[in-house]
């Protein structure tokens, strides 16, 4: 598997929508300018979805990737090692913040088991029946998964990103429920954007203190030193330094970008599977939205280099996709706005006024 091929599959937004979509909102009742950034979310919408004007978002989608990392073993999460069986169900429950907003925005929630390290029959069928493998190995000195895994969790993503787009699905707000994932996460944006561990080492969603802040810190210096040989390759690069649920949700942006799918990422794991993308195709970055800033400087790394602003930064850093569903009522707000406010009145040129006005005399003069 090349990942560079999706670099001819994948197309900006309509740039002739946009243009059309930009004209149509000059001619808008309220100032141009006055909805701050709405009128850009709305006019992107606009390029994306191919219609003037805009379309309301009607089946939005929640997916989260679930997966284990063996690096948490080290104690670099405030989650316990094979941890993230407890998010998922907790998520099932509607026990989470994201189970709540999803429940309260009426978004309907897809888990896909990627790598989780629990046994299968803890779960639905229908979470667990894609699992590449249980777990993905400690990546400071092994490999997370070999090169045929993650080409199977890759072509994971893109048929889940099919299956979306094929039912209807027109927004998709990404996220991930992993243990470990943001070492991985912070690897991978050290890696594509060579800087030091220390520049991307966050504290993670649950936090953690300073000993297990300099544990995480050592625990990417060491994985650094294992991913710079493969930078060329993004297959390998995400088998040797990624984990299983890393390379599926990177997949899944490929191909939700080649079929014209929008995306909000949440936090560091989801923008670090969008920078291996963009590696791989340097449109595709235009097919997604930042939700939020999560506090994770690996995150602030990534879109800082693919050119992405977030549209929201109230402090959440509890992850599993919170930030970015929180997003989502302002996209549906900007969409809203643009499709429904009413055009000014068209300005009449001055002989018209006038006529009208000569028109008006000669009656009050009759």
């Amino acid at each position: 598997m090349n990942l560079d091929d999706f670099s001819d599959l994948i197309q900006r937004p309509d740039g002739g929508v946009r243009r059309d979509a930009e004209e149509r909102r000059e001619r808008l009742a309220v100032p141009p300018g006055a909805l701050g950034r709405l009128d850009e979310l709305g006019e992107w919408l606009s390029a994306a979805q191919q219609s003037v004007p805009v379309r309301a978002v009607e089946q939005p989608r929640l997916v989260l990737f679930a997966g284990d990392h063996g690096v948490a073993e080290l104690g670099v999460s405030g989650r316990p090692a094979g941890g993230a069986y407890e998010l998922v169900r907790n998520v099932l429950d509607g026990a989470s913040p994201v189970a709540v907003l999803a429940r309260r925005f009426s978004v309907p929630t897809r888990i896909v088991d990627v790598s989780l390290d629990c046994d299968p029959e803890l779960l639905p069928e229908s979470v667990v029946r894609h699992r590449v493998r249980r777990g993905s190995g400690r990546i400071d000195v092994e490999d997370a998964m070999t090169a045929e895994e993650a080409e199977q969790a890759i072509r994971l993503g893109m048929a889940i990103a099919d299956e979306e787009a094929d039912s209807g699905t027109d927004l998709v707000v990404l996220g991930d429920l992993s243990v470990g994932g943001t070492t991985a996460a912070a690897t991978l944006v050290a890696a594509l954007c060579g800087t030091d561990a220390s520049v991307v080492t966050g504290r993670g969603g649950a936090g953690i203190d300073d000993l297990a802040w300099m544990r995480k810190c050592a625990a990417i210096r060491d994985a650094l030193r294992r991913a710079r040989p493969v930078l060329g390759d993004q297959v390998e690069l995400l088998a040797t330094s990624g984990g299983a649920d890393l390379a599926a949700m990177t997949g899944f942006l490929l191909q939700s970008a080649v079929r014209r799918m929008p995306v909000i990422l949440d936090g560091v794991v989801s923008a670090a599977c969008a920078l291996v993308a963009q590696r791989a195709a340097f449109r595709a970055p235009d097919w997604w939205l930042a939700g939020q800033v999560s506090g994770e400087p690996a995150q602030s790394k990534a879109l800082d280099r693919m050119a992405l602003t977030p549209l929201l930064d109230h402090g959440v850093t509890v992850g599993e996709g919170s930030g970015a569903l929180l997003a989502l009522p302002l996209v549906r707000a900007a969409a809203a706005l643009a499709a429904e406010l009413p055009e000014r009145e068209p300005e009449k040129p001055e002989d018209e006024e006038e006529a009208e006005a000569s028109e008006a005399s000669a009656v009050d003069g009759g």
